[in-house]
């Protein structure tokens, strides 16, 4: 019997709701069930989530991914510690206060993310799950990236990712995110929408779609109503559906954005291509705020999130939903098994 995918569950913001959803959906039996999880983050800080989440678990460090399989079972989550450890402040994370924005926090959890990738990209582990970090903190500790998908982006040498959200039946993936929305327009490239319908088809097929029926949505009021609210539906959207559909792709659209969503949420259609960042958010957290999973596509690694922030008025008590983060672990699994079916059949 083949061994379940080994996964990289990153901690987070050590100071947020992270710890804590990181050890419920580690010891979760929907994701033992389909995944061996490893936590990458501080051991300390994972003692007293555990704590403040009543959990009767024992967390024990691992030296490195490769033992953790050892150590873990349904009461016991390894934890590893990066290795990118620099001055070794993490020995006084613990001291930090929770729900407080700190520099230092967000050194952290962007190492605990670049330790994860490594680990990725050598093979160790077949994909990673990411805690909510926070674009404030990490930004304060000199690490200039708007969120985890263009961080991870620049530790593999991605030119282009594209960030996708599933919730239930509604698959969405954006074309722009993390800009101003005056951007937006001119971020519109042919290029960018070839890629970005490539790509999701693609992901599409790997979640159980043999012909992924892909709706693309307008960029202004009605589709543009004609050039009547805007002219990006007819010079760049609609010709883009035109050249994916001579490629062979089952692509329709522009669609006006305020109908397609609920189209595709009762099966219209199994994926709906955004223009921006709020286009897409807004229709997914509507549907399923708590279940929300975010993935990276475009990246030589699988990667998936929760699909939420660290949440710091919550944090500490042990009352953060662990659904999105149990989702995207289990989602996690089972891209990494697409890829290595097909790593298999090539």
């Amino acid at each position: 019997m083949p061994l379940l995918p080994r996964l990289a569950l990153t901690m987070g913001d050590p100071v947020g709701v992270g710890p804590e959803v990181a050890v419920r959906a580690a010891i979760d039996p929907q994701v033992l069930a389909v995944a061996r999880p490893v936590i990458v983050g501080d051991a300390t800080i994972l003692h007293r989530a555990a704590e403040v989440c009543a959990l009767r678990v024992s967390i024990r460090e691992a030296p490195s991914i490769d033992e953790a399989d050892r150590l873990a079972d349904r009461s016991t989550i390894a934890v590893v510690a990066p290795t990118n450890a620099g001055d070794g402040h993490d020995a006084t994370l613990i001291d930090l206060p929770v729900g407080r924005v700190s520099a230092r926090a967000g050194d952290a959890s962007v190492r605990y993310v670049v330790h994860a990738v490594e680990e990725a990209l050598a093979g160790r582990v077949e994909g990673i799950v990411t805690a909510p970090i926070n674009k404030e903190a990490i930004n304060a500790a000199g690490h200039r990236f708007a969120g985890h998908t263009e961080l991870i982006a620049a530790r593999t040498g991605t030119r282009e990712a594209a960030m996708m959200l599933t919730t239930g039946a509604l698959r969405v993936i954006h074309v722009t995110t993390h800009v101003a929305f005056t951007r937006v327009p001119a971020l519109l490239t042919p290029t960018r929408l070839d890629e970005v319908i490539a790509l999701f088809d693609a992901t599409l097929r790997d979640l159980g779609c043999p012909d992924p029926r892909i709706a693309v949505a307008g960029l202004n009021p009605h589709a543009g109503e004609h050039g009547l609210f805007g002219t990006e539906e007819a010079e760049i959207i609609g010709p883009a559906v035109a050249r994916a559909r001579d490629a062979g792709f089952e692509v329709t659209g522009p669609w006006p954005p305020d109908t397609v969503f609920p189209r595709a949420a009762r099966g219209g259609f199994d994926g709906v291509v955004a223009m921006y960042h709020d286009q897409g958010h807004v229709a997914v957290k509507m549907l399923g705020f708590d279940e929300g999973v975010n993935v990276s596509l475009g990246l030589p690694i699988v990667r998936t999130s929760v699909d939420h922030g660290t949440a710091f008025d919550i944090a500490g008590k042990g009352t953060a939903s662990p659904v999105s983060m149990v989702e995207a672990t289990r989602l996690a699994a089972t891209l990494s098994a697409a890829r290595a079916s097909r790593k298999d059949r090539a």
